[in-house]
């Protein structure tokens, strides 16, 4: 119901034949409770601008914690006037009212005349102002309402000028409760549409921007901004977002999850120009969808982790540097100078090798998850299962609820005995590559020649049936006929037995073969069943192909 309608006398809660009655030329539409759900959320996501406390007070409320930001805008009467006008600009008719306890800021916007209560207010200054608001204030159902009038109690000031236990044994104990809360009595929090932030750093405009590449410097200098407060802590943001308050009302939010806890505001930035080109795919002309501009650009941390400052390696030395500091003769090329510098130059140990390949992998982890989400760029894990086709499974590269492939596993030993110079540290800093590295591994032969892994590197997506012919039933295949064509066995190894998991009582145990035909192709198959034993006539399979 609009003003208009409210100044003819129609209120809300009215019959809609009275309404009619009252104005004729009434205008109605159906109500769109959704509509009107989301509506109200988005408001309470732009009120974020001046608190990030915003919560919902369904059905037509938002409640803000503004403890120590009223001053940000001149003060409390100056923030409720310009939320109202700021409403008001976008179509919305709104009341604030600010008090120190939420259940006075909901009663003084809906029914009382002052704006704002004194945060120094006394008790008697509370029981005055408050004591002449109806009882409606107190959020009482209609029917209590009712009682309290028959009772002839229609004002707040009448239930505080009263004695309790009379009142209390005949309306019941939630009378009270809601006046101790509405005079300050008893704390009562509000819950948060979003959690507060840890960090965060933002820039207000006089002038709304809409450029891409303002907004870009924009978030390079917050990033300058929230490096500095996650370094004076040690921490460093797993999770960023990037909100954008446009002068229309609207909220852009730009969130990016990191792969490590990160604080470098070069990084950062560059995470959300992915985030920008990424909605550029999109939306060509205003991947931001700015409208009228931006007026406020927010950069906050949303979740973080600790990280210590790390120790750089004392050979390291800006060679750039000496070199441009170098006195060099225009088109002469000094050998002795060139030795001097490359016998300076430090050799990188492994150590330095390992975490620059590690800032590398993760910040292209970083990049391809900042376009495409962090939880779709994947890694093979091992599964615990012999079953060959669900013994790797592909899972997020880097989550936060389980240990980092940068860092080793809890609880074990790491063994460099007959391996590579450092492949073992190689592998404490990315254990899943020990999967991968099992798969590939060469095998030296008594001759010395090197054969490849018992088991192929891809797999078809399904077993496929094949025809099979074997010289004894249980003994392997001497030809098989696979998508119409026929093989020759001319050389073949096996079995390798894989008996199923006890609790699938339908599965068959499966024999696995090498087999190479006289062209030279190897396949891997398996006889699916024992003779008499698993099933009257095992089948035959192809599973995967040597390179």
């Amino acid at each position: 119901m609009n003003r208009a309608a409210a100044a003819r006398g129609l209120r809300p809660g009215l019959a809609l034949a009275d309404a009619r009655a009252i104005l004729p030329d009434l205008h109605c539409c159906a109500a769109d409770a959704a509509a009107e759900a989301a509506t109200l959320a988005n408001i309470a996501d732009w009120c974020r601008r001046f608190t990030p406390l915003a919560a919902l007070d369904a059905p037509d409320g938002a409640m803000l914690d503004i403890t120590g930001a009223a001053h940000l805008f001149g003060g409390e009467a100056k923030l409720c006037e310009e939320i109202e006008a700021r409403l008001e600009a976008q179509g919305f008719a709104a009341r604030t009212a600010i008090a120190a306890t939420p259940e006075a800021a909901w009663a003084l916007a809906r029914f009382g005349e002052a704006r704002v209560m004194p945060e120094e207010a006394s008790e008697e200054d509370l029981r005055r102002h408050l004591g002449a608001l109806p009882l409606a204030a107190l959020r009482l159902d209609e029917k209590m309402l009712a009682e309290l009038a028959q009772a002839g109690l229609r004002r707040i000031g009448d239930l505080i000028l009263r004695p309790r236990a009379p009142l209390a044994a005949r309306f019941g104990k939630q009378l009270f409760v809601r006046l101790d809360a509405l005079l300050g009595h008893a704390k009562t929090p509000i819950t948060p549409r979003f959690e507060a932030p840890a960090y965060l750093a933002e820039r207000r405009f006089a002038e709304p921007i809409v450029q891409r590449e303002t907004i870009e410097a924009t978030i390079l200098g917050l990033a300058r901004e929230l490096s500095l407060l996650l370094a004076r802590h040690g921490e460093g943001a797993r999770q960023l977002d990037v909100s954008l308050f446009g002068v229309d009302g609207r909220v852009r939010h730009l969130r990016a999850g990191t792969s490590r806890p990160l604080r470098d505001p070069a990084v950062i930035a560059r995470l959300f120009r992915e985030k920008i080109e990424a909605a550029g795919n999109i939306d060509e002309r205003d991947p931001l969808d700015a409208g009228f501009g931006f007026d406020l650009v927010r950069l906050s941390a949303e979740e973080t982790e600790r990280r210590d400052e790390e120790q750089a390696h004392w050979l390291a030395l800006d060679h750039a540097a000496i070199g441009r500091n170098r006195p060099v003769a225009d088109n002469v090329i000094d050998s002795k100078s060139m030795e001097r510098a490359y016998c300076e130059k430090p050799a990188s140990t492994f150590s330095q090798r390992a975490l620059t390949a590690q800032d590398d992998l993760a910040d292209l982890v970083d990049r391809l998850g900042a376009r495409l989400g962090l939880r779709r760029v994947l890694r093979l894990d091992l599964a615990d299962t012999h079953w060959p086709e669900f013994a790797v499974a592909a899972v997020p590269l880097y989550d936060h609820r389980s240990p980092h492939p940068e860092e080793p596993s809890k609880g074990r030993r790491l063994e460099g005995r007959g391996r590579p110079n450092g492949q073992a540290c190689e592998d404490a800093l990315h254990p899943s590559r020990r999967p991968l590295r099992g798969l590939l591994r060469m095998r030296a032969t008594a001759s010395g020649e090197r054969e490849l892994s018992p088991r192929p590197i891809r797999l078809l997506e399904k077993p496929e049936p094949i025809e099979a012919i074997a010289s004894v039933p249980d003994g392997p295949p001497v030809r098989f006929r696979w998508r119409r064509v026929l093989h020759e066995v001319a050389a073949i190894e096996g079995p390798e037995r894989i008996a199923p998991e006890w609790w699938k009582h339908d599965a068959l145990t499966r024999d696995y073969f090498r087999a190479e035909d006289a062209e030279g192709r190897r396949f891997w198959l398996f006889r699916e069943g024992l003779y008499e034993t698993g099933t009257a006539r095992p089948r035959w399979f192809l599973h995967g192909l040597f390179a």
